[in-house]
């Protein structure tokens, strides 16, 4: 194969063999059950056990795991310090990568490839980032960290402690689910960044600052944030066709539309346009909806692309009433739990990740000195 043949990112090429989840025939399974499945029945607790161990938990192995969650939830008062130094002109994404790397250096336990210390941590970790996700938000807004409530699953207690009053339950199980439906996604690029990380025997909290810097590029991360930009420029529903040929005419990309692994359609896209319409229904607002999937048609009939997974998650997060620079943040605070189930399996059987590359440079050149050049 030459170069560049197929080759470019990787795409198409099988980099390592994993368990954790799979893409087949265009259905997303995690462990062996499918994304529908778990999304209807399961919540991200349960679904971070499973990734995690390869089994749902029985009643009594989820108590264990949700009270060991509840116990770990609190940040370190000198993490908030930190954190209240840090100056506004910083993304919340770069609040959340450095926020990250202070619990690190506040768990003097962080030991690399050590299973009982892994576990610990990996318990650490899931159960902060939505404490330091709200703290962040609320800090750069000049309001004062919330604590945690142990009595509230993960999805409950960040909208708590975003928002400072208890959420609706309809709420927070719609935010589970979005939770679940983002969880992992076989071996995307901050997953691989993070296994490439694992791979040196680098410990957890360094594989996930490595997953992290990965999901700040637009590419990856970012994309939910821009459909919510391109949808406030939409003027309504009437205006989804001249922006859309206004927008290619201009040869700008519309985002939330296609993917490299998905050819017919994205099964999170479609579980999450039914979260939308739900919430949709329940507001006084049905524009963000209504225009969302008056622009799916559009591309569908212009450019034969349909959406992915950030797409409806932009309205759904707008009717949950949580800002658009918090987007990647929830991503990152959802996908964590499959990035740490990726990172065990890799120091569960390593080998340093170290690929070649074929070189297309110039070959046996002759030093020239200066004077002759």
């Amino acid at each position: 194969m030459k170069a560049g043949d197929g080759r470019r990112g990787l795409e198409g090429v099988v980099a390592t063999t994993s368990a954790v989840s799979s893409i087949i025939d265009g259905t997303l399974t995690y462990r062996g059950y499918g994304i529908d499945d778990l999304a209807q029945h399961s919540t991200f607790e349960e679904t971070a056990y499973l990734l995690w161990t390869g089994e749902l938990p029985t009643a009594s192995a989820l108590h264990t795991f949700r009270t060991e969650i509840a116990a770990a939830e609190s940040l370190d008062p000198e993490v908030i310090r930190l954190l209240q130094g840090f100056p506004n002109s910083g993304t919340p994404m770069e609040w959340l990568r450095t926020g990250i790397s202070a619990l690190s250096i506040r768990d003097r336990g962080a030991g690399g490839a050590d299973p009982d210390a892994g576990r610990r941590e990996a318990i650490g970790i899931l159960a902060r980032f939505p404490t330091l996700v709200a703290a962040i938000h609320r800090l750069r807004n000049g309001q004062e960290a919330i604590s945690p409530d142990p009595e509230l699953s993960l999805a409950a207690n960040f909208l708590y402690m975003l928002r400072g009053e208890r959420p609706p339950k309809v709420s927070s199980r719609i935010l589970d689910e979005v939770l679940i439906l983002h969880a992992d996604h076989e071996l995307n690029a901050s997953t691989f960044a993070a296994r490439v990380a694992a791979s040196t025997l680098a410990d957890l909290y360094s594989a996930v600052v490595a997953a992290l810097c990965t999901l700040t590029g637009p590419l990856h991360g970012g994309a939910a944030e821009g459909v919510h930009r391109m949808l406030t420029a939409i003027d309504g529903v009437g205006g989804v066709t001249p922006w859309l040929q206004g927008a290619l005419e201009r040869r700008e990309r519309v985002m939330g539309f296609g993917h490299r692994v998905y050819k017919n359609g994205d099964p999170r896209a479609r579980r999450l346009k039914r979260l939308s319409e739900r919430l949709a229904s329940m507001s006084d607002d049905q524009r963000w909806y209504d225009v969302s999937v008056r622009l799916e048609g559009e591309v569908a009939r212009t450019l034969s692309l349909l959406p992915n997974v950030d797409f409806y998650s932009a309205s759904v997060y707008t009717y949950l009433d949580i800002p658009p620079q918090l987007f990647t943040p929830i991503f990152a605070m959802s996908r964590v739990a499959g990035w740490i189930a990726h990172i065990m399996e890799q120091y569960a059987d390593n080998r340093l990740i170290r690929p070649r590359a074929e070189y297309v440079g110039h070959t046996y050149r002759t030093y020239i000195g200066m004077e002759n050049r």
